[in-house]
């Protein structure tokens, strides 16, 4: 080929390239803008977060460690008491199980990323914040229910007593989801939004169901949920139990053999 034409048509390559680049940013533009990959988007700043708060629990947990060398190094030269070392070594306990805490976060927000990317809306499906709003007044219309039918009122007077903990909680959530959809619902909804909005109607979804239960729990219907104290007595009298079973056996076997070796022997 001709070199002058090839410093002519230098251009053509580059400019191609440059257009296919921006191409691709358009396209992502418009799919941010409409919101196709805001569950994705909000994951991987979820996952960000997440390794950010993993890193420094790390770096907390080896100056921890550190910390606790050192005091002990200073008990072993009579420097620090044994209440010193004591502290250290609790200290360092809580910084590795905040460090174990945060690696355990950073998977699973991986593997919401992962969940995110797999159920990536197509074109014509609904957004992910549409399919967030449905799910925000789909737990609000069964809360409804309790409000305006007046047989659920009589059945479960607790759904709508505010005095009762678990209502209370209920609707404090409610008021958060509110508060975070008002946020997300502007004209370009970022991921720290979405994330939110999609937090907060989690917790909304599990205060429902917490005060449904306990509204079921005081119309007699479902057992309380046992408490610690109950677990650990019913634990308690089952050791009881199988200690007097175990002495009764004990007992028996003994009086056995002690009968057996009184009782004369026949030839």
């Amino acid at each position: 080929m001709d070199p002058l034409l090839l410093v002519e048509w230098w251009w053509i390559a580059p400019v191609a390239a440059g257009g296919v680049a921006a191409g691709g940013i358009g396209m992502r533009r418009r799919s941010m803008k409409s919101g196709r990959r805001l569950a994705v988007d909000a994951a991987r700043h979820d996952l960000r977060q997440a390794q950010q708060l993993a890193t420094e629990r790390r770096m907390a947990a080896r100056l921890a460690r550190a910390e606790y060398a050192r005091v002990s190094a200073e008990r072993s030269a009579r420097r620090a008491t044994p209440e010193q070392v004591a502290g250290a070594k609790r200290m360092l306990r809580e910084k590795e199980n905040d460090a174990k805490a945060a690696a355990a976060d950073v998977r699973a927000k991986q593997v919401r990323l992962s969940a995110a990317r797999a159920a990536l809306p197509a074109a014509s499906a609904p957004r992910p914040l549409e399919r967030l709003q449905a799910e925000h007044e789909a737990i609000t219309a069964r809360w409804m229910r309790y409000e305006t039918d007046a047989s659920l009122q009589i059945a479960y007077p607790a759904m709508t007593d505010v005095k009762q903990p678990a209502t209370a909680a209920y609707l404090r959530a409610a008021g958060a989801a509110v508060d975070a959809r008002r946020a997300a619902g502007g004209k370009v909804t970022t991921p720290a939004e979405f994330a939110a909005y999609r937090d907060a109607v989690a917790d909304l979804e599990r205060a429902f169901e917490a005060a449904e239960h306990a509204a079921r729990v005081q119309a007699g219907e479902v057992a309380p949920a046992p408490t610690w104290q109950d677990a650990a007595q019913d634990m308690i009298s089952r050791s009881a139990e199988a200690f007097d079973r175990a002495a009764g056996a004990a007992a028996s076997a003994f009086a056995a053999w002690n009968d057996r070796k009184q009782r004369p022997d026949k030839r």
